[in-house]
C-alpha cells in the first residue's frame, strides 16, 4: 500500500474548496498511495516548506470534482496516514452563525456538532470494534499553533467554536439556520466529518482552519449565501490561509508527542487472536503501534 520513498512526511494538509494547491513547496513531488477504501480525492503533492516536508490533498479534487457527500474520506486518511502524517491540518470554507464573525474572519473550532446523514464515519468494523474517545475533536495544541500563524498572517480569527456540520449540498433553510444559532454554533461547513473522527482513528493531531465566506441565511441585512459570494470572498481567504500555513508548518518538527498519537490504545475491544486477517492487513498503517492486531506472515 505504500508508496516508496515517502515515508516519513509529518504533516499534512487537506485544502477545501478553493485551496486546490500550496504555494512556496520546494522539491515537490507525487504521490499515489493506494487504499482499501478506493483513491483519494486526487494526486497527493508532496514537498517542503522551511525544511519541513509536508503532504498537500485537495479535498473535493482539483477543479472541484467531488461534492461533500462523495468527498472519499476513509481514503484520503488512509493514505495519508501511509506517508506518515501525524499533524493534519484542514482547511474549510464555512459559513457564519454568529455577528461577531464576519465574512473573511477565520475561525479555529474546538467542538463539532454532526447534522450529516449518508457518510461512513469509521475505519472499523469487519470483525474489529474501536470506540474512540471523540469528546474533544481536534488537537488543542495544534489549534493553538494554527491561531497564532494565522494571526501572524494577518487575520481576524476567533479562537474555539462550534462548527456544525450539515450533509449538503444544499445550504441551508432559514429554519435550520436560526435552529443552529440557537444552539450557539459558530459556523456552518459541510466537511469537517467525518474527517476529524478518522482522523483520531488514524491516531493523527487534527486542527481547522475554517474561512467564513458568508453569514449563512439568518443575517436581514447581508446577502445570503451563493455560489458566487462563496467565491468572491474564497479568493481573499484561499491566500490568507496560504499565508498562515506558511507560519505553522515549519514550526512542527520533530516527533507527535500528544495524547492523540495513542487514541487506539483504550480504544480496542475485539480479542486480537479473532479479528480476520483481512480486516488487520486493511487498517496495518492505523495498527502498526499495536503488534497484537498485527496480521499473520
Amino acid at each position: 500500500m505504500s508508496t516508496s520513498g515517502t515515508a516519513g512526511v509529518r504533516v499534512g494538509v487537506i485544502g477545501g474548496s478553493g485551496l486546490y494547491q500550496m504555494e512556496g513547496l520546494t522539491a515537490i513531488r507525487e504521490a499515489r498511495p493506494t487504499t482499501p477504501f478506493g483513491e483519494p480525492s486526487d494526486v497527493i503533492t508532496i514537498g517542503a516548506i522551511d525544511g519541513v516536508e509536508v503532504a498537500f490533498l485537495p479535498r473535493h479534487g482539483r477543479g472541484h470534482r467531488l461534492n461533500p457527500t462523495e468527498i472519499p474520506v476513509k481514503a484520503n486518511i488512509h493514505a495519508l496516514k501511509q506517508l506518515g502524517v501525524e499533524w493534519l491540518i484542514s482547511v474549510s470554507a464555512v459559513g457564519s452563525l454568529q455577528e461577531a464573525i464576519a465574512p473573511l474572519h477565520m475561525v479555529v473550532p474546538d467542538q463539532l456538532i454532526d447534522r450529516t446523514r449518508l457518510r461512513d464515519n469509521t475505519f472499523f468494523g469487519d470483525g474489529l470494534v474501536a470506540h474512540i474517545g471523540f469528546a474533544e475533536p481536534f488537537c488543542a495544541d495544534l489549534s493553538r499553533q494554527l491561531t497564532d500563524a494565522a494571526r501572524l498572517a494577518g487575520a481576524t480569527v476567533h479562537a474555539g467554536g462550534t462548527y456544525v456540520v450539515m450533509e449538503g449540498p444544499a445550504f441551508s433553510t432559514k429554519a435550520e439556520s436560526s435552529l443552529y444559532r440557537g444552539w450557539g454554533a459558530s459556523v456552518i461547513g459541510m466537511t469537517a466529518l467525518p474527517e476529524a473522527r478518522l482522523a483520531r482513528e488514524a491516531e493523527m493531531c487534527y486542527a481547522m482552519l475554517a474561512c467564513a465566506t458568508d453569514y449563512d441565511v439568518w443575517h436581514d441585512s447581508q446577502e445570503s449565501v451563493s455560489v458566487e459570494l462563496v467565491l468572491n470572498n474564497l479568493r481573499q481567504n484561499v491566500s490568507t490561509s496560504q499565508r498562515a500555513l506558511r507560519h505553522l508548518i515549519p514550526r512542527l518538527r520533530g516527533e507527535q508527542r500528544c495524547e492523540h498519537s495513542r487514541a487506539l490504545a483504550t480504544a480496542l475491544v475485539t480479542q486480537p487472536d479473532l479479528v480476520p486477517d483481512e480486516t488487520k492487513r486493511k487498517l496495518a498503517p492505523l495498527l502498526r503501534h499495536y503488534p497484537a492486531y498485527a496480521p499473520k506472515a
